[in-house]
Parts: C-alpha cells; structure tokens; sequence
C-alpha cells in the first residue's frame, strides 16, 4: 500500500482543527443558548474527531508498532491536535450540558 505520508498527516491535522472548531462553536452557541445549533456543532465535532481518528488508525496499523512509519516534528505536531480536539470536544458537551441545565433552572 503506497502511503502519501505528507497527505495524510495533513488530513489528521484538518480534521483534528475541525472537531476542536465545531467544539468551540458550540459552547458559542451554548451561551447564547441556540441549544440546536450547539447539538449540530458537537456532532460535528464528533464526525471530525472520528475521521481524524480514522487516519490515526491507519497510521497506525502501517506503522505495525514497529517504526515502519518516521516520526517527525508534524506527525507529533497532528497527534497533539487530535488529543486536545477530543479532549476539548469532551469538555464542550459538558459546558453545553451545564448551561443548558442552568439555563432550564433559570440560573442564566
């Protein structure tokens, strides 16, 4: 299987930046308590993170645990999004959650 490893890196980084947007817009829109258009950004966000993890995936299973893939500044680079996109994407379902709590118990 022939491997454009600069393409893929790249579709890792775009993915991962998307899910960590789409996440960030939907606390957004949270606030502003647009509670649908927040459901949409976080399934977004989700649909991203999965495609980027997807590529992860790959990368992973070429690499066999054995070094077949270099590991190099941008790859370590992509990884690092990826962690923060998920993990911002986590913490923006719960904001969106607690605001949408608040804003049903009339605390916002």
């Amino acid at each position: 299987m022939t491997l454009d490893l600069e393409q893929t890196v790249m579709e890792l980084l775009i993915n991962a930046g998307e899910a960590r947007s789409q996440a960030m817009m939907a606390i957004q829109a949270a606030r502003q308590q647009a509670w649908q258009e927040a459901d949409e950004m976080l399934e977004a966000s989700q649909a991203a993170a999965r495609e980027a993890h997807k590529v992860q995936t790959q990368l992973i299973g070429l690499d066999e645990g054995v070094g077949k893939i270099p590991v190099n500044l941008i790859m370590v680079h992509a990884q690092d999004h990826l962690m923060t996109a998920i993990l911002c994407r986590d913490l923006a379902e719960e904001i969106v959650l607690l605001r949408r709590e608040m804003c049903a118990n009339n605390v916002i």
